[in-house]
Parts: C-alpha cells; structure tokens; sequence
C-alpha cells in the first residue's frame, strides 16, 4: 500500500481532545484512557493536504480570506465524480461545522415548542442541538433485525405526519449504526416528507466512508421534489481527518430555503473561513482521491479483524453489520444489558475510552461505539483490553 497506515503516531501536546487528560476525567470520570471514542482518525491526512497546508504556512500571512471558484469547483467537481450529483455553486453555503448547521436549520424552520424528528440510536449532539433550540425530539426509534438495522416506516409515517413536527434530520449513512440507507428507503422517507411539509436535513457527513460494496446514494439526488425539501450537509472533516479546520458544506438547492437559512447565518456572523481551512479543503478534494481508496481498504480490513477477534475472544458480543463511516456498533447485551454498568467496567477495568451506547438515546444501552480509525496494533490493543476485562467479569 502506497500510504503507512499502520504507523503509530503520538498525538500528545496537540491539544487532542480525544488525547487530553482533562477532557477524559471531564467525561470518564479517569483520564490516561486508550481513546476510541470521538471520531477522528489516528492517521495522517493525504500527503497532498500536508504539503499544501505547510506551503500555505510558509506564506506567512493568515489574513482574512475569502472562497472563490477555486473552493466551490472543488466541491462540485467532487460531489459529482463520487455521488454522480451535480452541485451548484450558489447552493452552496459554508458552515464552521455540521453540528452548528443543525442548529442554524433548527432555527430557521421550525419554532420554539415544534418537533425535530431523529432516530435513535444516533448522534447525540442532534438530540442536544434540538432542546438547546427549546424545539420538542420527536424520536422515531430504529429496528435492529438480524443484525442490522431498519426504519420504522409505521412509526415514523404517524411523526412525520404530525403537523407540529417540521424538521426530520437524516443521518445518512447513519451514526452510529453505519447504516447505508438505500434509493427505495431514502424516496420512502423523502416521499412522506413532501407530502407533509416537512423538511428534511440530511446529515451526510461520512458519506465518502463507504465499506464492503456498498454505493451511498445522496438524499438530493433522488429528484428534484427531494432536493426542494432538503438541505444537505457534508464535509472533508471524517473523509480527510480535518475536524480541526472547521469547514462544511450546506448544500440548499431550494432558493426560498437558501434565503431563510442564510439570514439566520447573517445574524450568527457566519461567513469568514480560515485561509488553512480553504486550501486544506481545496487540497483534499482536488488531490485526496487516491488516498481515500486505500484508507478504505485499510478500514475495511480494520472490521475484518475486528470481527474476527470477537468470534475467538468475545463470542456473545455481536459486530452489527459495519457498512459505513469508521465507527464500529457493538452490541455486548449478552454481557450486560446495563449500558452504565457496561461503561463504567471499560473505563475502570480495560483503560478504553469508547462512546457509551447510553449516549445515543433509547435503544443504545448495551452497546458500545469503537472507534476503528487507527493502526491496527492499536485496534488490537484496545479490543485484547476490553476482551479481558469483559472476561474477567462474567465468565467466572
């Protein structure tokens, strides 16, 4: 392989948050934990993103900087050689992150005391984003059938129905169940969102992650009714390890949709980007490709091995069916149904920091998020940790 996916890399004194003591007591109660919880990856980024950014830092002015055709071309030509969805690029609005977007949607089209519909288990921060607005969660809660989990069109008919529920937000592919949502799923719910009125914000963030075959179709590109009632987030930050230059694209082909969300970005002074965000951006579009195929190659066979240690050392654990994004959604429930006492035994018995199935709302106690991003002596280290402390304590 072309690139050194395996080398170990010490992240101390960057200010990793996934790394830093503080933040780990802060959230585990114990720091000096092995992190695989927040989703950034252990590797370097495309070499062609380093050397662009060191020639940027070179230059030696970080003035203020503007986006040009450069930016937006980069965007478009991406988003049409990887989804085959041609882009605009006036539909495209730039947002510090995914995670304030969600807040500026929220405020732009519903009101205080409506619903924003989710479905759990799934990123927490939409739930968080959601009652930090005073808007009501309305979750629709996923199904988890041979191994693998499904909407509950049933259910989710009645919320979107609902005429006090105006947004409906689409974690596609799905966090962090890595569910890849096909064309006839994907126009199901798109097809009750346009009869009711209801806006769809489709989280795509780790839609360039896509493992084992499977082909990621964008929310938008089903059809124009689709795209009338979407806005899209996506971003280089999961795909290129760049969380850290805070930059996401909102794509919002509707026009009248464009101008109500710009105005709430106008009074969050949303607008200026850092000159090292712009060129990592433009760098890792226009330069990026060759390194993304491999890093999936190595991803792909990261859930090999994760799969296989499970079956040899962990046999009641389950490894749901990983089709996207580098998080893996492991179910120990054969182990300990109580997802605070299953989290609690990982931090203080194996030394692993994980996202707790708890953190990700109902249906999510049991399981716990493992963060795959990383050299494999690392994944094995951590697993030969949880294996032995789960052992330890239930196969006595």
């Amino acid at each position: 392989m072309k690139y050194n996916f395996d080398e170990i890399i010490d992240r101390s004194n960057t200010y990793s948050s996934k790394w830093d003591s503080d933040v780990q007591k802060e959230l585990f109660g114990k720091a000096d934990l092995l992190p695989y919880w927040v989703a950034d990856m252990e590797f370097k980024t495309a070499p062609e993103v380093i050397d662009t950014l060191k020639k940027r830092v070179e230059h030696g002015i970080f003035g203020y900087s503007n986006r040009n055709d450069d930016y937006y071309n980069s965007i478009i030509n991406w988003t049409n050689k990887r989804f085959d969805y041609q882009l605009e690029k006036e539909w495209i609005l730039y947002s510090p992150g995914v995670v304030p977007a969600v807040n500026y949607v929220i405020q732009a089209f519903s009101n205080e005391g409506e619903g924003v519909i989710i479905n759990e288990p799934v990123y927490y921060p939409f739930k968080r984003s959601i009652e930090a607005n005073d808007r009501v969660v309305v979750n629709s809660n996923l199904i988890l059938k041979d191994n693998m989990y499904y909407m509950d069109f049933e259910d989710l008919e009645e919320k979107i129905r609902d005429p006090k529920n105006k947004i409906l937000i689409l974690c596609s592919p799905h966090n962090p169940v890595s569910r890849v949502w096909t064309k006839e799923e994907l126009s199901r719910v798109g097809d009750l969102c346009y009869e009711n009125d209801v806006l769809v914000l489709a989280d795509e963030i780790h839609n360039d992650l896509i493992l084992k075959g499977n082909t990621h179709t964008m929310f938008a590109s089903l059809g124009k009714k689709y795209q009338d009632i979407s806005i899209t987030a996506t971003a280089p930050s999961k795909t290129f390890n760049l969380a850290g230059l805070y930059s996401s694209n909102i794509i919002v082909p509707n026009k009248d949709l464009r101008v109500r969300l710009e105005t709430v970005f106008l009074r969050n002074s949303i607008g200026g980007q850092s000159p090292l965000s712009i060129e990592g951006v433009i760098a890792a579009y226009n330069k990026g490709e060759d390194w993304l195929d491999s890093l999936l190659e190595y991803l792909n066979k990261n859930v090999k091995f994760i799969e296989d240690f499970l079956l040899k050392n962990l046999p009641k654990a389950k490894l749901i069916e990983v089709q996207s994004t580098y998080l893996a959604w492991i179910d120990f429930r054969e182990y300990e149904k109580d997802g605070n006492k299953l989290e609690k035994l990982i931090i203080e018995k194996a030394g692993c920091a994980l996202d707790g199935g708890t953190w990700f709302g109902q249906g999510g106690s049991g399981f716990m998020r493992f963060n795959f991003a990383a050299p494999k002596e690392f994944i094995s280290l951590g697993l030969e940790r949880i294996a032995s402390a789960i052992n330890e304590e239930y196969e006595k």
